[in-house]
C-alpha cells in the first residue's frame, strides 16, 4: 500500500475510534493534513473498501475499518503513544504498596483496567515466585486421609491416601514434618525439601510419612501457572450498543479460566506487545474485540497480562499503557517480591 492511501486508513481508524462514528471524505480533508482534494481521498477510500481495508456499514454514510484495516495500522504503527509522568508516577504509586503476589496482581488488574478502560487479566507468575501456604493431613474414615496443598496464588488440590489404621497421633507428626520442609518455600525449593524427607524416612516405622511425602511431592510436581485474575468488567457496558446482544456470552466466556489462557496464549516476549484483532482470537464469543498482551515477570517467573477490548480501541495508547504497566509490575517483583 502506498503511503497516502495508509494515511487515508490512519486518519479513518483514528476519527473513528475518537467519534464511533462512520468518516466520510469530506471529514477527512477538515480534520487531517491529507495534502490532496476530497475526490482524491473518495478515489483511495474506493481502494481500500476493495481491499477489503474498510468498509461501509449503512447506504450513503461514511466507512468503519475492518478487522484488516485495524491489523495493518496495528502493524504500520512506528511508535506507541508514549506515557506521561503523571501516568508513570500514578503507576509507581499504585504497585508501591504492594505486601505479597496477591496483592500484586490485585493492584495491576485493577490498575490495567483503570488505565486503558478495557477488561483487564492478570495471569498469576510462573510457580517459582508462588510459595507453599499450608499442607494438612485430614483422617477421613481409619483407612483413608486426605492431603491438602494450599499456595500462596491461590491454588488448593486435594489428593485422597490410603493409610490403613493410622494412629491420629502419628497423623499429626507426619503433617507438622511435611508442613516443616515445604512451608513458605517455592514450590522448586520444597521438592528438594521433600526428596531428603523421604530419604530420611526409610524404614516400616515411616511408611506413612513416606506415602504422604510422596504424595505431595507428586501435587508439586502438578502445579502450573493457570489462575488469571479479572477486573473491569463493568467496562464492557462502555463498549457500544453493537455489544448489547453478545454481552452475556462475552462475559459467561471471561468466568472461564481456559478462555482467558488462550486469550493470553500467544503473548510475545517481555516488552514486546501482542494484539489479536477481531477473528484473530481464538474464542467465537470475542470475536468483535481486540486483546493486547505482554509478558511480564522477574528472573525468578514470567507470566502474562493484557486487556479486552473493542476492536476501534485506540490501540496506540493501549499498547503503551499494557506494556508500561507490564515493566512496571517486573521491576517491582525483581526488587521487591525475591
Amino acid at each position: 500500500m502506498d503511503d497516502r492511501k495508509l494515511s487515508v486508513l490512519r486518519a479513518i481508524v483514528t476519527d473513528y475510534v475518537d467519534s464511533q462514528e462512520p468518516v466520510g471524505s469530506k471529514a477527512l480533508v477538515e480534520r487531517h493534513n491529507l495534502g490532496v482534494s476530497p475526490a482524491t481521498v473518495r478515489n483511495d477510500m474506493a481502494v481500500l473498501e476493495e481491499e477489503g481495508y474498510i468498509t461501509q456499514p449503512h447506504t450513503s454514510a461514511g466507512r468503519i475499518p475492518t478487522d484488516k484495516g485495524y491489523r495493518l495500522f496495528v502493524d504500520r504503527l512506528s511508535a506507541v503513544k508514549p506515557l506521561s509522568a503523571a501516568e508513570r508516577r500514578a503507576i509507581q504509586t499504585f504497585l508501591s504498596g504492594a505486601g505479597d503476589l496477591d496483592d500484586v496482581v490485585t493492584r495491576t488488574v485493577r490498575l490495567l483496567a483503570q488505565v486503558t478502560h478495557q477488561v483487564a487479566m492478570v495471569q498469576y507468575p510462573a510457580a517459582n515466585l508462588d510459595h507453599v501456604v499450608t499442607v494438612e493431613l485430614v483422617s477421613l474414615t481409619t483407612e483413608r486421609a486426605m492431603l491438602i496443598l494450599v499456595t500462596s496464588a491461590g491454588r488448593v488440590e486435594q489428593r485422597v491416601l490410603d493409610l490403613d489404621n493410622h494412629d491420629p497421633a502419628v497423623l499429626a507428626d507426619v503433617r507438622a514434618r511435611l508442613m516443616t520442609a515445604v512451608a513458605s518455600r517455592s514450590p522448586a525449593a520444597a521438592t528438594r525439601a521433600l526428596e531428603a524427607l523421604v530419604d530420611d524416612l526409610r524404614g516400616d516405622d515411616h511408611v506413612m510419612g513416606r506415602l504422604a511425602a510422596v504424595a505431595l511431592l507428586d501435587m508439586l510436581a502438578g502445579q502450573s501457572t493457570t489462575k488469571v485474575v479479572v477486573g473491569g468488567v463493568p467496562n464492557l457496558t462502555r463498549f457500544g450498543p453493537e455489544f448489547s446482544t453478545t454481552l452475556q456470552p462475552m462475559l459467561e466466556a471471561l468466568e472461564e479460566q481456559v478462555v482467558l489462557l488462550r486469550l493470553l496464549g500467544d503473548a510475545a516476549a517481555a516488552d514486546e506487545v501482542t494484539v489479536r484483532i477481531g477473528r484473530e482470537n481464538p474464542v467465537t464469543q470475542l470475536s468483535q474485540t481486540s486483546v493486547v498482551s505482554t509478558v511480564y515477570g522477574s528472573g525468578e517467573g514470567f507470566a502474562t497480562l493484557g486487556v479486552v477490548g473493542p476492536t476501534r480501541m485506540d490501540y496506540p495508547a493501549t499498547m503503551a499503557s499494557v506494556r508500561a504497566i507490564a515493566r512496571y509490575v517486573s521491576r517491582f517483583l525483581d526488587d521487591e517480591m525475591r
